[in-house]
């Protein structure tokens, strides 16, 4: 899938170049995607208008934009994502007392993991959106799955940030999640911030840390802090802008609150000497030397162009550099900034007319109902309850009539939103991923493409008696995208066929299956291990004739898909068969 996402993304790269749009900060800007039918995407409205919110003028929108900051974690599992996330929320004011991954039964469980599944194993594999205040601010936090085999998921969710936030082990250094990721990110250009979590514990030095980066990224590094001491010793860390050390206490407290007590002192004289044990005093200092000789600048277009990450140390458990992160990263990272359609026009997020993307799907987040909530990222404009807008692939008009603000599976209704913003809209089917909504002028985004899958199986109801409960769960949980759904030529053959990136995906199904709709399901394994979508539709393919060393099947656009046994497989075929482009991705269709 590296290599497939790789392609599209470059293929998108000389897109954007062609159309030579840039936004204020002078980055190349992201594209993000059309009859009169009123449908409700949310529940029909009653009692009459919804009360709307007074016009805003073009300063009164640019004052919202500036005010909001709309980022995604990402890092390899274990690095500490779900705890650095909670954490971040506890200073947000957003949750009082922090869950872990690590908690025992009578704990809590982490707010951003809410699926029975996630809860059990301790991970995180699906996106939870967010969202909080601090210092006048409004952080739009977007949580990813850090598992492996949900990183389409992921892929999707950072379309829909302004910035990154890159975790990393101390200890472990830079890990292969961490990689794929970050390619998405730099292709992106989106800025990047790091923070090296689990300095409380063995870890590598600083130094070889921040050369890890530079070296596999070819990026800069700025550390804004430095740590002092590691391990057992680790004590505080020298904050660069105030050139002043914090120490932490280590208070049992500090742990599940943001009561973590921080005393700042110079980094040189008797105060510091009284407080940190000589060796490792001594060692800081030659660090912190060495630093202020060698390191960079901090050049903020570098870090809004994505080729310079500012660098915090910390541990993310202890509450040690989280607040110090927190202060640095609001005036630092980027707010929402100009988007381009799918034919190169800019949007600037303070325009008059609405629009957002939907860049995720979910199902059954509120256990009471079989409810599916869609996601939307919003691009431009002035959100409000209430209002109709078009979806652009299907030309419909729906009204907006109960939004929601997400906060992990809790909700509450949202009056207003602006460009940054993520907004949960009940969907009763009204919307797909990449979908564009707008009001005003015709808008397409760039649509979310899948990549190609690496495991096939057929999914097998075991109860005929749950038929209709099974294609229940399956169109809305397949409907999310963590899974594509393929289906065989062969019409005794009407099961569905699974396409999933990793193992895990097919149990992710299989589990909620039987939780959420109470069927029992079994998977029959096929050969297969790449699928590529011919360009030329059906047309291509009957034009083509026999086709050898591959499997014929269609996907949910109904649209002609060949699987492989190996890519010997599929290079045999394009060099014997004359049947036009095959593509390692696909794109749902622009309009229906």
């Amino acid at each position: 899938m590296r290599s497939d996402m790789a392609a599209f993304m470059a293929k998108n790269a000389a897109m954007a170049n062609a159309a030579g749009v840039r936004g204020k900060d002078g980055r190349k800007k992201r594209t993000s995607r059309r009859a009169s039918h009123v449908e409700h995407a949310d529940a029909p409205v009653l009692g009459g208008e919804e009360e709307k919110q007074p016009c805003l003028s073009e300063e009164q929108r640019s004052e919202q934009v500036r005010r909001r900051r709309t980022f995604g974690i990402i890092s390899h599992p274990d690095a500490g994502k779900t705890t650095l996330t909670e954490k971040l929320l506890l200073y947000g004011g957003a949750i009082h007392e922090a869950g872990t991954v690590k908690a025992r039964s009578s704990q809590r469980h982490a707010t951003s993991d809410w699926m029975e599944i996630e809860k059990s194993r301790g991970i995180s594999i699906t996106s939870t959106a967010m969202t909080f205040e601090y210092k006048g601010i409004q952080l739009n936090l977007l949580d990813t799955p850090g598992h492996q085999d949900f990183s389409e998921d992921t892929y999707r969710t950072l379309s829909a940030v302004d910035n990154a936030l890159m975790l990393v082990d101390a200890a472990k250094g830079l890990e292969p999640q961490t990689r794929k990721l970050f390619e998405v990110c730099k292709m992106r250009e989106l800025p990047i911030f790091t923070f090296i979590n689990k300095m409380d514990r063995p870890a590598l030095s600083p130094l070889e840390l921040c050369d890890q980066i530079e070296q596999e990224f070819g990026m800069g590094t700025y550390p804004i802090n430095w740590p002092v001491g590691s391990g057992d010793r680790f004590v505080g860390v020298y904050h660069r802008p105030t050139k002043k050390v914090a120490l932490f206490d280590k208070g049992g407290a500090a742990t599940r609150s943001k009561g973590t007590k921080m005393s700042m002192v110079d980094a040189y004289g008797p105060e510091i000497e009284a407080l940190v044990d000589a060796d490792i005093l001594q060692q800081f200092q030659e660090e912190l030397e060495l630093l202020e000789e060698l390191g960079s600048t901090l050049d903020m277009e570098e870090v809004h162009r994505g080729q310079l990450t500012p660098v915090y140390f910390g541990s993310a458990m202890n509450n040690f550099g989280v607040e110090l992160f927190l202060n640095s990263f609001i005036d630092i990272a980027l707010p929402p900034g100009v988007t381009c359609t799918e034919d190169g026009i800019p949007v600037d997020p303070a325009d008059a007319d609405f629009s957002g993307i939907i860049f995720k799907l979910q199902a059954n987040m509120d256990p009471k109902h079989r409810d599916k909530v869609a996601f939307i990222r919003v691009r431009s404009g002035h959100f409000q309850k209430g209002m109709k807008v078009k979806v652009a692939r299907s030309g419909k008009t729906v009204a907006l009539s109960r939004p929601q603000k997400m906060f992990a599976q809790d909700r509450s209704t949202v009056m207003e939103g602006f460009s940054g913003d993520v907004i949960g809209l009940n969907n009763p089917g009204s919307f797909a991923i990449g979908d564009t909504v707008y009001t005003g002028k015709v808008k397409h985004f760039q649509r979310l493409p899948s990549f190609s899958p690496e495991l096939f199986a057929f999914l097998k109801n075991t109860s005929l008696s749950k038929r209709k409960q099974f294609q229940k769960g399956m169109e809305l949980l397949l409907g999310e995208g963590a899974v594509q759904v393929m289906y065989s030529m062969d019409e005794f053959k009407a099961d569905p066929i699974l396409a999933a990136i990793g193992q895990l995906q097919f149990e992710v199904v299989q589990a909620r299956l039987l939780q959420e709709y109470g069927v029992e399901t079994t998977l029959e394994p096929l050969p297969f291990q790449l699928a590529r979508w011919v360009d030329g539709g059906w047309v291509a393919v009957e034009q083509a004739g026999r086709l050898f060393n591959c499997e014929l099947v269609k996907d949910q656009w109904n649209r002609p898909v060949l699987l492989f046994r190996n890519q010997w497989g599929l290079e045999q075929l394009e060099k014997d068969v004359d049947i036009g482009p095959l593509l390692a991705y696909s794109m749902p269709p622009r309009e229906a």
